[in-house]
């Protein structure tokens, strides 16, 4: 029955061998089936925004990482760069940021498995596709994260719309009278169909104030679409104010620079007085609401830790 042991004379001493054999093998079995546990949950925040190398500009940025912590407090969050050219003129200033990529590597690297990724894009365009794309490759594969989670960008919705409409048309300064304009300075993108969302928003501000445009500096609607209206409208004072998370290079060049091109000096051609504003979207806390509304979905859908 005992085999070797039955044939040995010290049967005693045989079996007690093959006692702790067994058992250690039935220790082996529980430490390996321990080791291909799934480790307790970690959960992260990514923020990710275009960037910007404006000083000024990153209080934007500043100001939201202090509401996503009240909002989520204890929770890990990291931030992240999608320009690359960005991030290149940052490292020559001794300040690293990573890529998304880069940020979710060292996530899991350190041991997350669980993360919420907030896009701090306007719009759902091509930017954001690609977060998206490769935000999901970490979930597939081997040891990559349990999940991933996505807070869309700033108008993803008719709510969304809605509500930043009101909070943009709130926040414009209060010395602007009825008969003076708003122009409002979006991205634009390459990405058609999120481009449209720049003609619908123009058309909700101008339903909301009629002397109040939305115009982009690629895509559309154009700024040289909105001069005419203003020339018809014998509108002799503008408001330029960016439509943009931070007011970084574009709005202290292409909107409010002293070039020849820029939307300040082409307003001034007309006789028309601009006034740049140089206050981003992430600088309105109402407008801040919207991107938290989003984290805090996609914090939902990570789970209970």
């Amino acid at each position: 029955m005992f085999g070797p042991c039955a044939k040995s004379p010290k049967l005693f001493l045989c079996l007690f061998a093959l006692t702790v054999v067994l058992l250690g093998g039935i220790g082996l079995e529980k430490a390996m089936a321990k080791h291909g546990s799934p480790h307790e949950a970690k959960q992260a925040i990514l923020v990710v925004a275009f960037g910007t190398s404006v000083p000024e500009a990153k209080k934007a940025y500043d100001e939201i990482d202090k509401r996503i912590a009240e909002a989520f407090p204890g929770m890990e969050r990291r931030w992240a760069y999608t320009s690359g050219v960005i991030r290149k003129k940052l490292r020559s200033q001794g300040i690293v940021i990573d890529s998304p990529e880069v940020a979710l590597a060292k996530l899991m690297e350190d041991g997350f498995s669980h993360v919420a990724v907030l896009s701090l894009h306007v719009i759902p365009g091509a930017e954001f596709h690609d977060l998206y794309m490769n935000a999901r490759l970490f979930m597939q594969m081997s040891g990559g994260f349990k999940r991933v989670t996505f807070a869309m960008p700033l108008l993803s919705s008719s709510e969304d719309m809605a509500d930043v409409v009101r909070a943009v048309t709130a926040a414009v300064p209060k010395e602007r009278r009825p008969e003076e304009a708003v122009v409002l300075m979006g991205h634009g993108s390459e990405h058609h169909p999120a481009d449209a969302i720049y003609t619908a928003m123009d058309a909700l501000f101008q339903k909301q104030d009629r002397t109040m445009f939305l115009a982009t500096v690629d895509g559309s609607p154009r700024f040289e679409d909105v001069l005419p209206v203003l020339e018809s409208r014998k509108i002799k004072k503008a408001y330029l104010i960016p439509f943009m998370l931070v007011a970084g290079d574009h709005a202290r060049n292409d909107m409010g620079g002293d070039e020849p091109d820029s939307w300040k000096s082409q307003l001034g051609a007309k006789g028309i007085a601009a006034i740049p504003v140089f206050r981003g979207l992430g600088e309105i806390p109402e407008v801040v609401d919207v991107w938290v509304r989003h984290l805090r979905s996609a914090v939902e859908a990570l789970g209970t830790p």
